[in-house]
């Protein structure tokens, strides 16, 4: 079975590349797609790009053109839910489109002729992603010298959270944003630009989706100040650790 490594940024996969062996380029619809070995599983590695239309591009493409049956997204995300610090790791239950109002038609955040708000993840997907979080996140942390917790706060091993990822067309960089966000969404407990859009294609084809994203801000006007150094520097180096793991104990 051929498993699909969507991120929407090229930081957010610099270490995976390394391990396909052999990488076969391949060009299509302006997206480039590296298709080789990891842990001598076929696998694909795509940007998304950013945005959810972006993202459901990707996606379809990977199942119609390479017919991947596995989809794991990855990457980094802010954080929304109490205790959700910067440095944790959020496996996604279910996921759901903030932005998505079709009312008074439909209801708020419900997807218009599917009668939901919610696409759950592949249950024993996200089930082996997690348990391999939860052993990775505090190794990865453990490696970080001591000069690169401080200069990214990161004081205490990383927690790992399990539950609602909101994705939305829209940056959340306001404190204003994220309570709004908060406050009618309770369970939440991060938010990307991507997860859901995915989530929905995946659930069209039967594919089995999972994703998992690194807490990089706390998603208000306290949001991490040098992005890029966090995401080589933090975020990729736990993704490459994490989708390796996750690789070796895949059965299929």
């Amino acid at each position: 079975m051929t498993t699909a490594i969507l991120s929407a940024l090229p930081e957010e996969q610099a270490g995976l590349h390394a391990q396909l062996r052999p990488a076969t380029l391949v060009r299509h619809a302006g997206r480039e797609f590296h298709a080789g070995q990891w842990h001598a599983r076929p696998v694909v590695l795509a940007l998304s790009r950013i945005g959810k239309v972006a993202a459901a591009t990707t996606a379809t493409l990977l199942i119609e053109r390479f017919g991947v049956r596995r989809i794991i997204f990855t990457g980094v995300a802010g954080g929304l839910g109490p205790g959700v610090r910067v440095g944790d790791t959020v496996v996604a239950r279910e996921t759901l489109q903030h932005d998505m109002d079709a009312s008074p038609i439909f209801a708020r955040h419900e997807i218009p002729l599917y009668g939901r708000s919610r696409f759950d993840t592949d249950a024993a997907l996200s089930g082996l992603l997690l348990d391999t979080a939860r052993e990775v996140a505090t190794r990865a942390w453990q490696r970080m010298s001591p000069a690169l917790r401080v200069q990214f706060g990161l004081h205490e091993p990383p927690g790992v959270h399990h539950g609602l990822l909101l994705s939305g067309d829209r940056f959340i960089s306001s404190a204003s944003e994220a309570r709004a966000l908060q406050q009618e969404l309770p369970d939440a407990l991060a938010v990307d630009m991507e997860a859901a859009a995915v989530a929905q294609v995946c659930n069209d084809y039967d594919v089995a989706f999972a994703a998992v994203r690194n807490v990089s801000d706390r998603a208000d006007d306290q949001a991490h100040v040098d992005f890029p150094a966090y995401l080589s520097q933090v975020a990729g180096v736990q993704a490459e650790a994490l989708i390796g793991a996750l690789l070796e104990r895949l059965r299929d």
